[in-house]
C-alpha cells in the first residue's frame, strides 16, 4: 500500500512538472495566428515598474499575449516583428489635444501627432462642437464655414454623442474623447454677453452638463483668460461642476492666471474641487513671466497642500518655455465683450482705451503681450498677402519696420487679419519645467492639433510635432530628469487613471492593443520655432486597436480610431 502510494506520488510530481514546463494556455482557445507578434522587446507596461524583455501578441484590437522574451518565437502570425533594442510601449495619451478640426473637416491622420506615438487625443479645453445652437454656430462659422455647416448636426439633447460618432463615421487615426467645454455651454445660454447667468439660464445650463456626461464626456473643460469663458465666475463654475460628480467628471482648467496672479488661479481651481466634491487637473502648468517664474515651487506646495488635505488634484504640462495662442489674447478680455473686439478695435476712442490698458495695465487680466515683452511675441498665423512679409517674426520687430509702437502694430495685424492669428509667447523657464516634471502627479499634452509636414498651411507650435519625442530624448535620455518608466506611465496609465479609462494606457492582456515602439537611444523632436514642420524621429511602429498606423516610420494611411467616453457614459 505504502508503495503504491508513493508511486501515485511520483505520478503526480512529473505531471505537475510537465504542466510547469508547457507554454501558457493562451487567453483565446482560437487556433487561428494572431494577428501581430512582437519580438524580444523592451517592454515598458506603463505602471511605472522597471522594463523586461518580452513578446506581445496581439489578435484583432486586444494584446492577447504578453511573454517573456522568446517564447512567441514560433507562434503562428499574420505580421511577425522583432523590435530587439527597441522600447515597446503603450501608445501615448494626450489629455489635452486640438485637433477637433482635424476629425471633422481634415484628413483625420493627424500625421505629425501620431508619428509622436500618440495613440488617443483628448479634446475640449474651453470649446467643444457640442452642445450647438445659434449662439455657437456663430462662433464657430468665425472660424471655419464648413465647421458650422457639420456642428448644425450637433443640436437636441443628444448633441455631444452626435459630435462623437460625427468624428468617428469621418475616420481618424487616432482614438479620441472629449472633456466638454465650459465656454461653450456659458455661450449656449448667454452669447458672448458677460454677467452672471439667469436662474433659468443656469438651469439650461446643468441640464447641458448632464447630457454630455451621459454621452461619455470626460468633464468639464474650461479656458478661463479666454473671453467670453473667462466671464463665467467661480460661482457659475461650481454650480456646473456639482452636476458631473455623479457621473465621475472631472473639472480641467486653464487657470484665470499663470501669471501675476498664478496661485490665486491655483486657489480658485482647489476651491471649485473641495465644493463641488470633484477631482481636479490644471491645464498646461506654468508660471509665465520672468517675474513670475520664482512662483513655481509655492504653486507645486500648493497643490501638494491640497493632495495631503484629501483633494484628488493633478496638472499635465509640455516640454517647451513658450506657449502660443492667439495675437487677440494680447488685447483686454472687456474689448471682447459680446462679440465685439473688431468693432472696438476700429473705433479710434475705444482703440486708444485698450492701446493704454495693455502698457498701463488697470485691470485683472492675463497680459500677455506685457508679459512676454514684444521681444518674446513670435507671430506666426497671418493669411493675408500683404501681411506674409511678418510670418515667423517677433512683434518687436514688426513693429520697428513699420514705424509703430507694438501695440499699434499688433492692433492693426488683428484689423487687418479679422482673424486670432497664431502666435508663440515666449514666458518660461527650463529650470521651472524639470522642477515641474519630477511631479508624481503631472502628467503630458501637446496643447496642440494635428499637422501635416507635406501640406502645412501655416507655421505652428513645434509641440505640434514634437512633445512626447521631446520628454524622451531630451529630457530622459540626456538629462534624465526622469527615468523612462516615470516618463511613460506620465504619458499613458496616469492619464487613463485620471480619466477612468480602464482598458487602456497600459501593456496589459485584454488590454485594446495601442502600442507604440521607438528606439531610446534616438528618439528626438526635430521641429522648431522657426521650422516646426520636421516629424520627430524614432519612432518605428505605432498600433491603434491592433492596427499599424506607423509602419517602419511612415503613416500607412489607416483610420482605426474609436470613441473612448467618460464613466457616466450612459448607452442608448
Amino acid at each position: 500500500m505504502k508503495f503504491q502510494k508513493v508511486l501515485t506520488s511520483l505520478a503526480v510530481l512529473i505531471l505537475l512538472s510537465i504542466l510547469s514546463s508547457a507554454a501558457p494556455i493562451p487567453l483565446s482557445q482560437s487556433s487561428d495566428p494572431f494577428d501581430v507578434v512582437i519580438l524580444n522587446g523592451r517592454i515598458v507596461d506603463g505602471t511605472g515598474n522597471p522594463w523586461f524583455y518580452g513578446d506581445i501578441a496581439i489578435r484583432e484590437d486586444r494584446i492577447e499575449r504578453i511573454t517573456p522574451a522568446g517564447q512567441l518565437k514560433k507562434a503562428p502570425a499574420r505580421l511577425r516583428i522583432d523590435v530587439q533594442g527597441l522600447v515597446a510601449a503603450p501608445g501615448f495619451i494626450d489629455i489635452q489635444s486640438h485637433s477637433r478640426g482635424d476629425f471633422l473637416i481634415g484628413d483625420g491622420q493627424v500625421i505629425s501627432n501620431v508619428t509622436q506615438g500618440i495613440t488617443t487625443e483628448i479634446l475640449g479645453e474651453g470649446w467643444t462642437n457640442a452642445p450647438a445652437n445659434e449662439l455657437t454656430l456663430a462662433r464657430e462659422g468665425s472660424v471655419d464655414p464648413e465647421a458650422r455647416r457639420i456642428t448644425r448636426e450637433f443640436t437636441g439633447p443628444r448633441g455631444f454623442n452626435n459630435w462623437l460618432e460625427a468624428m468617428q463615421k469621418h475616420g481618424t487615426s487616432p482614438n479620441f474623447g472629449s472633456f466638454l467645454g465650459a465656454t461653450t455651454v456659458r455661450m449656449y445660454v448667454k452669447g458672448e454677453a458677460p454677467g452672471f447667468p439667469t436662474a433659468k439660464e443656469l438651469a439650461v445650463m446643468r441640464q447641458l452638463v448632464r447630457n454630455a456626461m451621459e454621452d461619455g464626456a470626460f468633464g468639464l473643460a474650461t479656458a478661463l483668460i479666454y473671453p467670453p469663458g473667462n466671464f463665467a465666475s467661480t460661482e457659475e463654475l461650481m454650480e456646473m461642476a456639482k452636476v458631473m460628480k455623479p457621473y465621475g467628471g472631472v473639472y480641467i482648467t486653464h487657470l484665470r492666471s499663470e501669471a501675476d496672479n498664478f496661485l490665486k488661479g491655483i486657489d480658485e481651481a482647489v476651491e471649485i474641487g473641495r465644493k463641488a466634491g470633484v477631482p481636479v487637473e490644471v491645464y498646461h502648468l506654468k508660471a509665465g513671466g520672468r517675474r513670475n517664474w520664482h512662483k513655481m515651487p509655492l504653486a507645486i506646495a500648493r497643490l501638494n497642500a491640497a493632495r495631503a488635505e484629501g483633494l484628488d488634484i493633478g496638472a499635465d504640462m509640455y516640454p517647451y518655455i513658450a506657449g502660443a495662442t492667439g495675437l487677440v489674447a494680447c488685447m483686454p478680455p472687456w474689448a471682447s465683450a459680446d462679440g465685439k473686439l473688431m468693432e472696438n478695435l476700429a473705433d479710434p476712442a475705444m482703440r486708444q482705451k485698450i492701446h493704454d490698458e495693455i502698457l498701463n495695465q488697470k485691470t485683472e487680466w492675463e497680459n500677455l503681450g506685457y508679459l512676454a515683452t514684444p521681444d518674446g511675441v513670435l507671430v506666426l498665423g497671418l493669411e493675408k498677402p500683404e501681411n506674409r512679409q511678418h510670418i515667423g517674426k517677433r512683434l518687436s520687430e514688426i513693429a520697428a519696420a513699420q514705424g509703430k509702437d507694438w501695440v499699434d502694430a499688433a492692433i492693426d495685424l488683428i484689423l487687418s487679419e479679422r482673424q486670432g492669428i497664431g502666435t508663440i509667447y515666449f514666458m518660461m523657464t527650463e529650470e521651472n519645467l524639470k522642477l515641474q516634471m519630477r511631479q508624481p502627479w503631472i502628467k503630458f499634452g501637446t496643447d496642440a492639433g494635428g499637422a501635416d509636414p507635406d501640406n502645412p498651411k501655416r507655421l505652428v507650435h513645434p509641440r505640434s510635432y514634437g512633445t512626447f519625442p521631446r520628454i524622451l530624448g531630451k529630457y530622459v535620455r540626456e538629462e534624465r530628469v526622469m527615468t523612462l518608466e516615470e516618463a511613460v506611465r506620465k504619458m499613458t496609465s496616469a492619464v487613463a487613471n485620471r480619466l477612468c479609462i480602464r482598458d487602456r494606457g497600459q501593456l496589459r492582456e485584454g488590454f485594446y492593443a495601442d502600442v507604440v515602439i521607438f528606439d531610446p537611444n534616438t528618439i528626438s523632436d526635430r521641429a522648431t520655432f522657426e521650422h516646426p514642420h520636421q516629424l520627430s524621429v524614432g519612432i518605428h511602429y505605432v498600433f491603434v486597436n491592433g492596427t499599424a498606423v506607423i509602419k517602419n516610420g511612415k503613416h500607412t494611411g489607416a483610420l482605426p480610431g474609436r470613441i473612448v467616453r467618460g464613466p457616466g457614459y450612459v448607452k442608448r
